[in-house]
């Protein structure tokens, strides 16, 4: 008897299109009423599904605005990597601000934070897989929990309680502090 396989979630087609609009209904509620006022029957509505088809991949709205926060910022994609470890922090600690200036990626990113309860985020977890990246390349210069505390901690600190003083960081400065706490 052949073993049981977990179904495949297809990524392409009508799946792709639905969720697209899911996630376009989704940034554009919270845009409009913030992340704590979301329900799948409100999602669902905008995106034009079934909510059952939300509730069989999320189960919940806060699940559902965990997942889609970690999707705004691509785990996927590529980091800096020039052979200056320096900049590439900087430009990698831009990108974090740049991207959580967004309003309604700062209101994915708390209401993700605020799903995940006393769990680690996805968000978190998928910045924590990238501070490791770079602590390796530091050949022991610094460890990943540095970077998360030195780079990442404040940006997150500032979206979450500080939104409006984002524009106002100087990321070369949370990148000097770890090097030369790390020196």
């Amino acid at each position: 008897m052949a073993g049981k396989s977990s179904p495949q979630r297809r990524t392409g087609g009508r799946s792709a299109i639905v969720l697209t609009s899911i996630r376009k209904a989704v940034e554009e509620l919270i845009a409009e009423h913030g992340s704590d006022a979301i329900t799948i029957p409100m999602v669902a509505e905008r995106a034009g599904v079934n909510h059952s088809s939300i509730y069989r991949r999320w189960g919940d709205a806060r699940t559902m605005i965990n997942d889609l926060a970690t999707y705004r910022l691509d785990p996927d994609r590529g980091l800096p990597d020039t052979g200056d470890l320096r900049d590439d922090l900087t430009v990698w600690a831009d990108e974090l601000v740049s991207h959580y200036s967004r309003p309604v990626n700062a209101a994915l990113l708390r209401g993700g934070a605020a799903a995940a309860g006393e769990s680690e985020s996805d968000c978190l977890r998928d910045r924590r897989a990238e501070a490791a990246d770079f602590a390796a390349r530091s050949a022991g210069t610094f460890s990943s929990d540095q970077v998360i505390d030195c780079v990442v901690a404040p940006i997150i600190y500032r979206v979450i309680f500080l939104p409006w003083t984002l524009p106002e960081v100087d990321v070369r400065t949370y990148v000097d502090d770890l090097c030369e706490r790390s020196a």
